[in-house]
């Protein structure tokens, strides 16, 4: 049962890492549309965006 339970986890575990990785991409890439996006609207709405303190 250990051998089973070992091998199963070395298995998921490079699977796992690839999730997060992926994760960790898509994370980034939402993250510079939504600056993307904040800087736009204040341009639009002629905001000082530099002025605002944005998280």
């Amino acid at each position: 049962m250990t051998e089973n339970t070992h091998h199963d986890t070395s298995r998921r575990s490079p699977l796992l890492e690839a999730a997060r990785e992926e994760l960790s991409k898509f994370e980034r890439k939402e993250n510079e549309f939504r600056k993307k996006d904040r800087e736009e609207r204040a341009a639009e709405l002629h905001l000082p965006l530099d002025a605002i303190k944005v998280h």
